[in-house]
């Protein structure tokens, strides 16, 4: 299973960094904060019931963002602040801010500018790599379902595989009961 460097290795550090008016540095600690909160918010929607309308929502999302290396021009944030709206609900802010304040802080207004259009990527990759899982077990498993066993391992297989050191658990330890303060 891919870990979370795959996904952000795909985002393109110098579009992103152009389209928030940063340099790349700032761009890339950006991206690493942003991205782990929100599979953690999606993780922790999931966990409390939310597993469902996850799939349903990664269905409408298709791997096609990806193909050929992302086009930030072609992100819909619209589609991207519904996404984060729906992730972080009331916490949006506060979640931002929490992120924002390690490593240097200052990153919040950044963090919040950058998800909805990091948002939509991350449900492309999601939905890659959900399809392909459930494609593999059907091949493997005569269960009848077993949707959020598979989101739930997709969405751990990735938080699980961080930067290493304990730097993910540390980023996101704090944030508590922030997460999973979306809709389900």
């Amino acid at each position: 299973m891919s870990d979370i460097q795959d996904l952000i290795s795909q985002i393109p550090l110098g579009d992103l960094a152009q389209k928030l008016g940063v340099d790349e540095a700032t761009a890339n600690d950006v991206v690493q904060k942003a991205i782990p909160a929100l599979l953690s918010g999606m993780q922790a929607n999931a966990e409390s019931g939310g597993a469902s309308s996850l799939e349903k929502a990664l269905s409408k999302h298709s791997s096609s963002l990806l193909d050929g290396g992302v086009d930030l021009d072609q992100v819909d944030t619209e589609d991207g602040k519904k996404i984060v709206a729906h992730v972080f609900g009331g916490s949006r802010d506060q979640v931002a801010t929490a992120l924002g304040q390690g490593g240097g802080g200052g990153l919040g207004g950044l963090i919040g500018k950058a998800w909805p259009i990091l948002a939509p990527i991350v449900m492309s990759y999601l939905a890659q790599q959900f399809t392909g899982q459930k494609t593999s077990s059907k091949k493997t498993s005569t269960q009848a379902d077993g949707g959020d066993d598979l989101l739930g391992g997709v969405l751990g297989g990735l938080l699980g595989g961080g930067s290493g050191g304990g730097g993910l658990g540390d980023l996101l330890g704090g944030l508590g009961g922030l997460l999973g303060g979306g809709s389900k």
